[in-house]
Protein backbone atom coordinates (compact mmCIF):
# COMPACT_ATOMS: atom_id res chain seq x y z
CA UNK A 1 0.00 0.00 0.00
CA UNK A 2 1.31 3.44 -0.94
CA UNK A 3 1.36 5.86 1.95
CA UNK A 4 -0.15 9.30 1.51
CA UNK A 5 3.25 10.79 2.31
CA UNK A 6 4.84 8.91 -0.60
CA UNK A 7 1.95 9.91 -2.85
CA UNK A 8 2.43 13.56 -1.90
CA UNK A 9 6.16 13.31 -2.56
CA UNK A 10 5.43 11.77 -5.97
CA UNK A 11 3.18 14.71 -6.87
CA UNK A 12 5.86 17.18 -5.79
CA UNK A 13 8.64 15.36 -7.66
CA UNK A 14 6.69 14.78 -10.85
CA UNK A 15 4.51 17.88 -11.20
CA UNK A 16 6.30 20.32 -8.88
CA UNK A 17 3.08 20.86 -6.92
CA UNK A 18 1.06 19.01 -4.32
CA UNK A 19 -2.08 17.02 -5.01
CA UNK A 20 -4.43 19.66 -3.57
CA UNK A 21 -3.07 22.35 -5.89
CA UNK A 22 -3.26 20.00 -8.86
CA UNK A 23 -6.96 19.31 -8.27
CA UNK A 24 -7.64 22.97 -7.51
CA UNK A 25 -6.21 23.96 -10.90
CA UNK A 26 -7.94 21.04 -12.63
CA UNK A 27 -11.34 22.05 -11.27
CA UNK A 28 -10.69 25.66 -12.27
CA UNK A 29 -9.86 24.82 -15.89
CA UNK A 30 -11.82 21.62 -16.56
CA UNK A 31 -14.61 23.45 -18.48
CA UNK A 32 -11.99 24.89 -20.86
CA UNK A 33 -10.05 21.70 -21.59
CA UNK A 34 -12.46 18.77 -21.26
CA UNK A 35 -13.26 17.15 -24.60
CA UNK A 36 -15.91 14.61 -25.54
CA UNK A 37 -15.22 11.12 -26.86
CA UNK A 38 -16.14 10.46 -30.47
CA UNK A 39 -17.09 7.31 -32.32
CA UNK A 40 -13.59 7.15 -33.76
CA UNK A 41 -11.49 7.78 -30.66
CA UNK A 42 -11.46 8.40 -26.95
CA UNK A 43 -10.59 11.96 -25.95
CA UNK A 44 -7.51 12.77 -23.87
CA UNK A 45 -8.86 13.38 -20.35
CA UNK A 46 -8.69 16.77 -18.65
CA UNK A 47 -6.42 15.22 -16.00
CA UNK A 48 -3.96 13.94 -18.58
CA UNK A 49 -4.03 17.27 -20.45
CA UNK A 50 -3.09 19.10 -17.26
CA UNK A 51 -0.44 16.54 -16.26
CA UNK A 52 1.33 16.64 -19.62
CA UNK A 53 1.24 20.46 -19.62
CA UNK A 54 2.60 20.74 -16.09
CA UNK A 55 5.29 18.19 -16.89
CA UNK A 56 6.27 20.18 -19.98
CA UNK A 57 6.41 23.43 -17.99
CA UNK A 58 8.29 21.83 -15.08
CA UNK A 59 10.94 20.02 -17.10
CA UNK A 60 11.14 21.65 -20.51
CA UNK A 61 10.95 18.22 -22.15
CA UNK A 62 10.39 18.31 -25.88
CA UNK A 63 7.12 17.18 -27.42
CA UNK A 64 9.04 14.27 -28.91
CA UNK A 65 10.10 13.14 -25.41
CA UNK A 66 6.62 13.63 -23.98
CA UNK A 67 5.01 11.50 -26.69
CA UNK A 68 6.76 8.41 -25.31
CA UNK A 69 5.71 9.07 -21.72
CA UNK A 70 2.05 9.76 -22.49
CA UNK A 71 1.40 7.97 -25.80
CA UNK A 72 0.12 11.22 -27.30
CA UNK A 73 1.28 12.28 -30.75
CA UNK A 74 3.45 15.39 -31.01
CA UNK A 75 0.79 16.93 -33.27
CA UNK A 76 -1.79 16.61 -30.51
CA UNK A 77 0.68 17.84 -27.89
CA UNK A 78 1.16 20.99 -30.02
CA UNK A 79 -2.56 21.54 -29.55
CA UNK A 80 -3.03 20.37 -25.93
CA UNK A 81 -0.20 22.28 -24.22
CA UNK A 82 -1.04 25.79 -25.54
CA UNK A 83 -4.78 25.18 -24.97
CA UNK A 84 -4.13 24.14 -21.38
CA UNK A 85 -1.82 27.12 -20.75
CA UNK A 86 -4.52 29.40 -22.15
CA UNK A 87 -7.10 27.72 -19.88
CA UNK A 88 -4.89 28.22 -16.80
CA UNK A 89 -4.55 31.90 -17.67
CA UNK A 90 -8.26 32.43 -18.39
CA UNK A 91 -9.45 30.31 -15.51
CA UNK A 92 -7.36 32.20 -12.98
CA UNK A 93 -7.18 35.77 -14.32
CA UNK A 94 -10.38 36.94 -12.61
CA UNK A 95 -9.31 35.64 -9.21
CA UNK A 96 -5.59 36.45 -9.22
Amino acid sequence: MVSSRNKERDYLNYLRMDEDNFYFILNLIRPYIEKKNTVLREAVSAEERLVVTLRYLATGQTYEDLKFSYAISPQLLYQIIPETCWAIYNGSKENY
